[in-house]
């Protein structure tokens, strides 16, 4: 695509001559490169000498699985290299593809593509990894290794160093975005829309960020859908309950009465459906954050959730037609992607970018500082290339800034954790990717006189796998079917409501041995599929037999045979689920659950492991309602907007499970919208 500029491959080796002036000069130069293509044939042919053509098969270990090339060799020279075989995350280390399969390419480069490519360009192993994903740009390296090896040669000699990339140039445009994640992407196509030139400046070789890998539920209430939802007594009293608290501020006491007059209406109307609103979502939303954030920016977030969920389904995002809750949602009001994971999202966002010649991407260019004139008005933006070298990308209208959170900056979780929520997170792992939610826009932000808001408010969550933290490996009904499903200790014991806030849920599973738990399941209520089957696999694309090979999954046809597999006391496990299966029917749960909607009773059974991990930072650069970055004084800095997790404010001190994909889009498009409305 030719909006889409990488700045990380330099494919092909090209030489070239200068003409001279001087017939004698322009022969000696002829003469020298003649006897240089001689000498570099020559090492080329001593290099690969001894290879006996053919077509060779190869794996390695990538990030996910094993990655397996094809790659056909003559005597001496790299014919081809194809990967035949991955199970690499779509968007990082596999190809981004769209709901009908197709892969997209205007997000950036995959290494399963490019680096075939550059090593058959550059007839070298010594190619440039894709960043973002390195683990799997070595794995295609390693297995073609293997591959030549196998031919006869010696891999050592086929590391020649490629020719080095052109330094990236300075560019412009009317409003560039630094973070090509879902805010980032957001922000843009909202900006194109309003007439705008946009540059999106994204550091990894993929566009993306953590959004990717999010659980891709979203939040917003939904009559339609809602309306086939009945509502409990249990979560009745809940709403009650809300409205009863004592107000804090004048504020809330205004937002209770706007609830109170919906909830009297409802009742008034004798409805047993769902009950919900945009202001109820937002009291919701300010309670479950302790009351911490600020109730403008909250109001913002939940009052527009819907015009934003209506605003990509416009662009092409699909939706589960099912209302669910996702975990640590509170309320059933979670809309899911209908493709695994955060990949319908951003493959959304690509396609629309990909027709939009008003939008260029610089993968592999990283955001080092701002640029301000001299009345301090944000101009554009300093970056380097994956080689280093600095270049400058102004900006007429703005800059906006979406560059993620802090979760995966071990230094600054530990510099913010004061809150005293969470006694020590140096050896917590994070669901974050380490190549984003660095907190460099924030530091950014904060050289450029931004204040801060909320940094020391950090989320665990409590579905990290036990082996590296990841949001990845997901049990068969992808924990968004909280109501179908209890989480129990290594001793086979429930220790908390499964349907509560999150940062409880991962206090109480910090407490446990070994500080994991398992998510229970059975075979009973809606969505339930069988994974043995061998064409199930999990939202991210792993089979069942892999799953279990690795220890991601225990499953077992009666819940006896699950207690001996997990080293529990069976009689332990299965008072557990009865007591369960009695409060489901009886609706009073020890734990204070509400959320129900079948009991536990048939096999087979499924066991997940999971951890809490550091998950996301509610804390960031302080913005108004408008999302313009404010400083100190609580004025805007000229020029400044941002969106997504770098900003503090809306989410207080936990956010609710859907929050977060509801932030980038309502808040990336409204960054969109307001830098061309500043400047009109």
């Amino acid at each position: 695509m030719k909006r889409v500029v990488s700045l990380l491959l330099s494919l092909a080796l090209v030489l070239s001559l200068a003409g001279c002036t001087s017939g004698t000069d322009t022969t000696q130069a002829a003469t020298d490169a003649a006897t240089e293509a001689q000498e570099t044939a020559a090492e080329t042919e001593a290099v690969s000498a001894g290879m006996t053509a053919g077509t060779y098969t190869a794996s390695a270990m990538g990030m996910n699985d094993e990655v397996t090339v094809e790659v056909e060799v003559s005597e001496n020279e790299i014919l081809s290299v194809t990967v035949t075989e991955e199970s690499e995350t779509p968007g990082i280390g596999g190809p981004l593809k769209n709901a009908d399969g197709e892969t997209l390419a205007g997000g950036g480069v995959s290494p399963v593509e490019s680096v075939p490519e550059a090593i058959v360009a550059n007839q070298s192993l010594s190619v440039d990894t894709v960043t973002g994903a390195t683990i799997t740009s070595y794995a295609v390296i390693n297995a073609v290794s293997d591959c030549l090896e196998q031919a006869g040669a010696d891999p050592a000699q086929w590391k020649t160093e490629p020719a080095a990339a052109d330094a990236a140039q300075d560019q412009s445009a009317d409003v560039v975005v630094v973070g090509g994640g879902g805010a980032g992407l957001a922000a843009a196509i909202s900006a194109s829309q309003g007439g705008a030139s946009v540059i999106i400046v994204e550091k990894n070789g993929e566009v993306g960020g953590d959004t990717l890998v999010c659980g891709a539920i979203y939040n917003t209430p939904d009559e339609a859908l809602q309306s086939q939802v009945e509502m409990t007594d249990a979560v009745k009293a809940t709403v009650e309950s809300a409205l009863a608290e004592e107000p804090v501020s004048e504020e809330h006491a205004a937002l209770q009465a706007e609830v109170q007059a919906q909830w009297d209406a409802y009742q008034e109307e004798g409805r047993t459906d769902l009950f919900d609103s945009p202001e109820w979502y937002a009291l919701q939303t300010w309670n479950g954050g302790d009351k911490v954030a600020d109730l403008d920016l909250v109001k913002v977030l939940c009052y527009n959730s819907y015009e934003g969920f209506q605003w990509i389904e416009d662009l092409g995002m699909s939706f589960s037609d099912i209302i669910g809750q996702g975990a640590g949602s509170l309320w059933q009001r979670t809309h899911t992607s209908t493709m695994s994971m955060g990949t319908g999202f951003i493959s959304t966002y690509v396609e629309n970018i990909e027709a939009d010649d008003n939008i260029t991407i610089l993968t592999e260019s990283t955001g080092k500082s701002l640029v301000q004139d001299d009345a301090g008005r944000v101009t554009g933006v300093v970056c380097t290339d994956r080689n280093g070298n600095e270049f400058t990308v102004s900006a007429d209208m703005g800059v906006i800034l979406a560059t993620g959170g802090f979760a995966a900056n071990s230094a600054m979780v530990e510099e913010y954790n004061t809150s005293g929520k969470w006694e020590d997170l140096s050896g917590v792992a994070t669901t974050n990717r380490f190549s984003c939610s660095q907190g460099d826009g924030i530091a950014m932000a904060l050289e450029a006189g931004a204040s801060l808001t909320d940094m020391d408010q950090i989320q665990l969550l409590y579905l990290g796998n036990t082996q590296d933290g990841q949001l990845t490996k997901y049990p068969p009904r992808d924990v968004n079917g909280t109501d179908q499903v209890i989480f129990i200790n290594k001793e086979g014991e429930r220790f908390v409501r499964e349907d509560g806030r999150r940062d409880e849920i991962c206090l109480a599973v910090m407490a446990q041995t070994d500080s994991m738990f398992y998510i229970l399941e059975s075979a009973d209520g809606a969505g339930y599929v069988d994974i043995t089957d061998p064409d199930w696999r999990s939202a991210d694309g792993f089979t069942f037999q892999y799953l279990e090979e690795n220890g991601f999954v225990v499953t077992a046809d009666t819940l006896e045979e699950l207690a001996e597999k997990l080293g529990m006391d069976a009689a332990t496990l299965q008072a557990t689920v009865d007591a369960f299966n009695a409060a489901a029917e009886g609706g009073e749960d020890e734990f204070g659950r509400t959320l129900y909607s079948t009991t536990l009773e048939n096999g087979p059974w499924v066991a997940t492991a999971r951890q809490a991990c550091v998950h996301h930072t509610m804390g960031g650069v302080t913005i108004d309602t408008e999302a313009r970055v404010l400083d100190e004084n609580g004025q805007a800095i000229a020029g400044l907007y941002a969106a997504g997790e770098i900003t503090g404010g809306i989410h207080g001190s936990n956010r609710l499970g859907g929050n977060a994909v509801v932030d980038t889009v309502v808040f990336g498009k409204l960054a969109g919208e307001t830098v061309v409305k500043d400047n009109q």
